[in-house]
């Protein structure tokens, strides 16, 4: 399974508005009035690239029901399953992710996308994740970019 980031990996915090016009590149679906702007910073052409990966996709973002409602559209993605995050007070050096992630996959493979995952992330799935991880930091100024894809399916294939 692939848990997908929205900020950073999909709306890239760097760039340029992508598509302006409030269109999303060669698709004629206007962005709706009041949306948020960054919105036209999506490739639209990620939910293809996303959908060919031979895993299932769960949004891990702080848009939780909205990436359906908002995101997966602009993507072209049906909808997805979304972790629920727990109430936190998670301080220090691990992400306040890391550890509702690894107990949604409940032992099962996974490939985290996120802008936000550092050493202690790693360290701390290494010993307490019974299955294999990826922890595949995107550059949140980039977003997602061909490498990201070659390195997730590569690794998916070795699998």
């Amino acid at each position: 399974m692939l848990f997908l980031d929205v900020d950073g990996p999909l709306i890239p915090f760097g760039a340029p508005d992508l598509h302006p016009g409030g269109h999303l590149g060669d698709r004629t679906v206007p962005l709706p009035i009041g949306a948020n702007p960054l919105l036209s910073r999506i490739d639209p052409r990620h939910g293809a690239r996303l959908s060919a990966l031979p895993c299932d996709l769960v949004w891990a973002t702080t848009w939780m029901a909205d990436a359906n409602e908002v995101i997966g559209p602009l993507l072209g993605l049906p909808g997805l399953p979304v972790v629920d995050w727990p109430d936190s007070e998670e301080k220090g050096p691990l992400h306040w992710k890391t550890r509702g992630l690894v107990d949604w996959a409940a032992g099962r493979s996974f490939v985290w996308v996120d802008d936000e995952i550092a050493d202690p992330d790693r360290v701390w799935v290494s010993a307490h994740h019974h299955g294999q991880a990826l922890l595949h930091r995107v550059d949140p100024r980039r977003g997602l970019t061909h490498t990201d894809f070659v390195v997730i399916a590569d690794w998916l294939a070795r699998l």
